[in-house]
């Protein structure tokens, strides 16, 4: 095959996937491949979201949007006791779960929890543990745990020198960038530097701010040149945009974390691998199915009208902000008293959307 004959297919080849995908004008494709040869091998986590990414959301979530490789299950907190709760087992035991990976997590400062979480969750066929640190709770933090522990670097090297001399588990880490400064990660990153990490997902911003303000991408950056781990990046992943823009922030980055804009939009990790702005025809009717979906197995699962009602409304606390109108979404949801006005306001605001 000559030049021309190559060049031929390849226009052909950017024809096609111009009609269907957003790509740079004027690009020759097999330079487009090459640009972005990693960006094709990319993967999505979904960030574990307390009260709200159990396995019913995660199974629903995967059946009818896709995009996400692996999951990330909500914290197992054991307060003192050295017993799991029945919640927390019920959420990682293998049958409930039908995603292509779930990683079960634990949040603790004391290595005999973390020690009993790593053999309790080995029993289910689970090797790898993914360690908390960064939630930003107050009521978590002031007991020197999440976000709260990254300023104590010789604890976290007592628990991971103790995980590792004493199980075979695979640790992976969580955290934020510390909770009072951003000094503290750099700080605690030579002695992460010491253990066999499989991967560290950093949320770009400190504790204290919990969700407010912007994240800090020269943190981030900062992290990058001072650890030889394998950083995932999360924080403010919110669109399409968003993730192109952090892709030609962080070049070396190939591992992307999407918490709070999953429940926002869960469109958007299937969006971001196939690389459209475009959302599917048929967007609101998915939408609707998995949502019936999700409200007819909380709603089975918990007990009376108001846990289903705090329930549904904390999910369209965050739904509501990818329609058109996010407040007159959610005052419908709430309006909703019973049963039957919640599931007569959800038809309206679908309606009103299509």
């Amino acid at each position: 095959m000559d030049e021309m004959e190559k060049e031929s297919i390849q226009k052909k080849l950017y024809k096609v996937l111009s009609e269907h995908f957003i790509l740079p004008d004027n690009l020759n494709f097999s330079t487009y491949l090459c640009r972005n040869k990693n960006n094709m091998g990319f993967k999505l986590y979904a960030s574990p979201l307390q009260g709200f990414t159990d396995f019913r959301f995660r199974n629903a979530f995967h059946q009818y949007f896709g995009g996400i490789d692996t999951f990330y299950a909500p914290y197992i907190r054991l307060d003192g006791k050295l017993v799991v709760k029945a919640s927390y087992e019920r959420d990682i035991l293998p049958e409930n779960n039908t995603t292509p990976e779930l990683i079960p997590q634990v949040i603790t400062n004391d290595a005999d929890e973390f020690l009993f979480v790593a053999k309790y969750i080995q029993q289910f066929g689970y090797k790898e543990l993914n360690w908390n640190l960064g939630c930003p709770y107050p009521m978590v933090t002031k007991r020197g745990m999440g976000s709260g522990l990254i300023s104590d670097p010789d604890k976290i090297d007592h628990i991971l020198n103790r995980a590792h001399s004493e199980t075979n588990i695979i640790v992976s880490m969580k955290m934020r960038m510390g909770y009072e400064n951003s000094d503290e990660i750099l700080n605690a990153l030579p002695v992460l530097d010491k253990y066999p990490l499989r991967n560290i997902a950093i949320h770009a911003r400190i504790g204290k701010q919990l969700y407010k303000g912007g994240v800090d991408l020269d943190a981030f950056q900062k992290c990058i040149d001072n650890t030889k781990h394998t950083l995932y990046y999360n924080g403010d992943i919110t669109s399409v945009a968003e993730f192109k823009s952090r892709q030609e922030r962080f070049p070396s980055i190939d591992n992307w974390m999407i918490g709070r804009g999953l429940i926002v939009d869960p469109f958007l990790p299937g969006m971001i691998k196939n690389n459209t702005y475009d959302y599917p025809e048929n967007r609101w009717e998915i939408f609707s199915q998995f949502h019936d979906t999700i409200y007819e197995q909380y709603d089975a699962a918990l007990s009376g009208p108001v846990p289903i009602k705090m329930k549904m409304q904390g999910f369209w606390g965050y739904f509501s902000q990818s329609f058109s109108n996010p407040q007159k979404t959610f005052k419908k949801i709430k309006k909703a008293n019973n049963a039957i006005h919640y599931k007569q306001a959800v038809r309206e605001i679908l309606k009103g959307e299509q």
